[in-house]
Order: structure tokens, then sequence, then C-alpha cells
């Protein structure tokens, strides 16, 4: 047992110590982030009663809005060689964001503004942090490293719609301040997240002197590559594919007609799961492959899909659907940026991650869009009885594509 326990703190020591640090940034910055993405369904459909087509588009632009700055951030980064200086300004500009939502009001316009601000750091932050992920750990404990990062970036994503509860409590959800007072927390918990940031990461810098010129046709000069080509098709693919979790929860309450007080424990469901496993489908993904694991995850949530598009009802299919759905999250999110670090130059690793991200953001707009337009016209079950279909597609085609006969540098 003593000699079992050691290899594991040796396999986890070997992540290293900055992505222990990253992850730290991460926990806290997803506590504030998860304070209000945890309300904000509920307050912008059932608060200010906007339609569900009207909600796709706001959804849409929580994610994909930006995407193209994490191109622009991407490319600066490794332009500059300072990931953390970019992946810095990005925390704190979401952190700046939760105070502009206290501005917003009830203006549906001037929140959607605020969310593509909030987005736009988000957008500058992520493919440095997850570049510097790459570069703080060997290429064989990829997959762990991100896994490690994503287990202590759910366990924020876990505690924040908690807190968010807790200071509903506190005020009283139907007291009209009662959103202002989460926002508040929400920032200045983001600014310790930034502090983190400043005190304990440190970046990776190439030598300039060794180092590959970053221009732009160095850039584009990826796309040539059929390994990137490929992984982008798939990024694509698996985006369009994806429901975001805002509509997954409101499928859940309009199902169940869950209580307005009781709907941030739904996201606390899915991070429990997302918690439990990001660690161990991490690891698995460096043992049998990321490509099963990132197809498996997949397949996770099309039977979440089926679930809230079929019979299943109560507390059988909260368990499900909430477990299955973190289950989707802890297999895909950081094991698909594993998948992409070893196909990129080192030199170009931000810029080629946040393409990557930028594919994937840009077609989670469009699906989110979609979706919305789909419910209020098609309504809720058919929509996501197509969305299941779409999701299974996605897996065959992402599987043609990136097979390992087919994916090369």
């Amino acid at each position: 047992m003593g000699r079992r326990e050691h290899a594991a703190k040796g396999k986890l020591s070997a992540v290293g110590a900055n992505v222990f640090a990253l992850g730290a940034v991460s926990l806290v910055t997803d506590v504030s982030s998860e304070m209000v993405t945890a309300i904000l369904p509920v307050y912008l459909v059932l608060g200010l009663h906007l339609s569900p087509a009207a909600y796709g588009l706001v959804d849409g632009l929580y994610t994909g809005a930006t995407a193209l700055l994490r191109i622009v951030g991407g490319y600066v980064a490794d332009r500059v060689r300072r990931r953390k200086v970019v992946a810095g300004a990005g925390y704190a500009l979401s952190a700046v964001a939760k105070l502009g939502l206290l501005a917003a009001g009830a203006s549906a316009a001037a929140i959607g503004a605020v969310i593509t601000l909030d987005r736009t750091g988000k957008g500058l932050r992520t493919a440095p942090r997850d570049a510097l992920i790459t570069l703080s750990a060997p290429e064989p404990l990829l997959g762990r490293a991100f896994g490690v990062h994503r287990a202590m970036d759910s366990v924020g994503a876990f505690a924040g719609p908690l807190v968010a509860l807790a200071v509903l409590a506190a005020v009283g959800a139907a007291e009209p301040d009662a959103f202002d007072a989460v926002f508040v927390v929400s920032f200045c918990i983001a600014a310790i997240g930034v502090l983190l940031l400043v005190l304990f990461v440190r970046d990776h810098r190439t030598p300039k002197a060794a180092a590959n010129p970053v221009t732009p046709r160095a850039a584009a000069a990826l796309l040539r590559g059929s390994g990137v080509r490929r992984l982008l098709v798939a990024a694509c693919v698996l985006g369009l594919a994806t429901v975001g979790d805002g509509f997954v929860y409101l499928l859940l309450q309009h199902k169940e007609d869950i209580a307005t007080g009781w709907f941030p424990l739904l996201a606390v469901g899915t991070n429990l799961s997302y918690l439990l496993l990001a660690a161990p489908l991490g690891a698995l993904a460096d043992r049998i492959g990321r490509l099963p694991v990132v197809l498996g995850g997949y397949a996770a949530l099309a039977v979440v899909y089926l679930l809230l598009a079929g019979p299943v009802s109560g507390w059988p299919l909260f368990a499900l659907a909430l477990a299955l759905y973190g289950a989707f999250y802890a297999a895909t999110d950081g094991v698909l940026m594993a998948l992409a670090g070893p196909l990129l130059p080192e030199s170009l690793r931000t810029t080629g991650i946040s393409l990557v991200q930028t594919v994937q953001a840009l077609a989670y707009f469009t699906s989110s869009v979609l979706f919305g337009l789909a419910w209020q016209f098609w309504g809720p079950e058919l929509a996501i009885g197509v969305a299941a279909g779409a999701a299974v597609v996605a897996i065959g085609v992402t599987f043609a594509v990136l097979s390992p006969r087919k994916v090369t540098a």
C-alpha cells in the first residue's frame, strides 16, 4: 500500500507545481463565474421573461460571440512570449465585468453587452492558460495534467452555485437587490483569483534566440498540417452538437417544475460529477488514448439529451442526467486540448490551441441560436431529440476524422 501511495504521489508531482497553481486560479475564478452562470438562465427567462430564441442568442454570446479574440489572445501571447500576462488581462477583464452586471439592471441589451465583455476576458485567457499547462507537464502526462487542472476547476464550479444559493438565502431570493448581491460577491472572489495568478503562476518563456519566429504567416502555416485541419473539423462538428448548460437546466426545470430558489443546485449536481471524474478520466486518456475518452464523453451527452426528451422523470432523471452531464465535461473539456497539444509546435502552441477553441466556440454560438429557435417553433421535446441525433452524428464524424491512422502533425 505504501509503495502504491508513493507511486501515486510521484505521478501527481510529475504534473508540475505550475499546473496546481493554474488550477488554484481556475478554482477561485470558477466560484465567481459559476455564481453568475447558475442564476443567469432563471434570471433571464423567468425574471426578465426572455423567449427561448432570445435566450439562445444571449447564451450563444456567453461562449461564442468573442471567439475570434481567442485567436488574437493566443497569437499575442506567442508573439510577446508572455502567456501569463495575456491570461492575467483576461482574468481581470472578466472580474470587472461582474460589476457591469450591476449597472445593466433589467436591460437585456445591456446584459448582453456585459456578457460579451466577460467572455472577451475568457477568450483572452483560455488559450494562454491551456498552453501554459501543456508547457508545464511532460507530454505523456498531459491528460493527467489537464485532468488535475479541470478537477480543481470543477471544485470551484461545484462551490459557485452553492455560494450563490447562500447569498440569495442571506439576502432573500424575493428581494429586488438579491441578484445584485450575487454580482458583488462574484466580483470580490474573481479579484482574489487575479491575485493568485500574479503571485503564484510562473510563465514559460521560450528563449528568444531559440524560438521560431512568430508571424502571421507562421500561424497560418499551422493549417497546412493535416492533423491540425482534422482537429478543427472535429472541434466544429462537436461544437455544433453541444447545447448550452442553461438550456439543459431549463429543460429540467420545464419538465419537473423546479422552484426558482433551487435552480442553482442543478449546476451543483453536474459539477460534483465533473469533480469526481475529471482526474480519473484524464489519467484514463493517457492510458487508453484521448480520442476514445472524448467520444465516450459525447456519448454520455447524447444520453443526457435522450433522457430530457424521454419518459423518465423524478429523482432518476435528475441523478442520471446530472451525473452523465458531469461525465461529459470530465471526458472532453481538458482531454480535447491534451489531444491538440502534441500536434502544435511549442512556439505557436497558444495560437494553435486558441484556433481550436475559436472554431468550437463559433460552432457553439450557432448551435445555441439554432436550438433556441427550434425550442420556440418546434417545442422543447422535439428540439432536444434533434440535438441527441446531432450528437450521435458528431461522434461518428469525429471518429472518422481523428482516428490515429489519419492524425499526423
